[in-house]
């Protein structure tokens, strides 16, 4: 796996390329970690070398936090979803044909904002928060029912911002699939008992990212 830095327009882009790829896929980050973290590095490997090319970046607030080292909130929504619409002009100056964007958490839910609007080939959220953590009576599911992009959410049972006896109650666009990883939280770690390690896991779940990319270029 070859990782470039690409830095244009105060966005910094991880770019993790491989031979003969059959998708690019851009990925956000999650809230409170950034786009190489230990998931996002995991992900990305197990994705790369199925022949998805990843491209990670960073919102501004991750960004700073970087250099300040000093834990900053999320930037408002608006600004986040900038950053995303940004983002993928950039990747397509380079990267012509069919993109798929999604990422960790808030990286994908905000990616789900913006995909109608940008016109991508597919969307894949890791661990959707459909809720904020104890407030399952205010979902964030709306902008979920009309959605028109080709989703695929993967979702732990026991996802403390989106359970599986919770979310199985929701209307979503029939184009929102969602794969459950058994016992699984919000990183997609299983309970011992599932008989899978947290690697495995996301091994297994990039597996299934795989699977959706390839059936929607058949």
């Amino acid at each position: 796996m070859q990782n470039n830095h690409v830095n244009q327009k105060e966005v910094s882009l991880l770019w993790s390329r491989c031979d003969q790829k059959m998708a690019t896929l851009v990925l956000a980050h999650g809230a409170g970690a950034p786009m190489d973290s230990p998931f996002m590095d995991q992900m990305t490997r197990a994705l790369v070398a199925q022949r998805i090319e990843v491209v990670r970046f960073e919102f501004p607030y991750m960004a700073e936090r970087r250099i300040s080292g000093r834990k900053r909130p999320p930037s408002p929504k608006a600004q986040l979803l900038a950053t995303w619409k940004q983002v993928i002009d950039l990747v397509r100056q380079t990267t012509p044909g069919p993109l798929a964007i999604g990422g960790k958490s808030m990286g994908g839910r905000m990616a789900s904002l913006v995909a109608d609007e940008e016109r991508v080939s597919a969307l894949v959220c890791l661990g959707y928060p459909f809720y904020a953590a104890g407030r399952p009576e205010k979902p964030r599911v709306d902008h979920l029912v009309d959605l028109q992009t080709p989703t695929l959410i993967i979702q732990g049972e026991r996802d403390a911002l989106g359970d599986r006896e919770t979310v199985e109650h929701y209307t979503l666009s029939d184009q929102v699939r969602i794969e459950w990883v058994l016992t699984a939280n919000h990183d997609l770690k299983p309970l011992k008992r599932s008989g899978l390690s947290h690697s495995q896991s996301i091994e297994k779940s990039a597996l299934s990212i795989v699977r959706f990319l390839a059936a929607l270029r058949a």
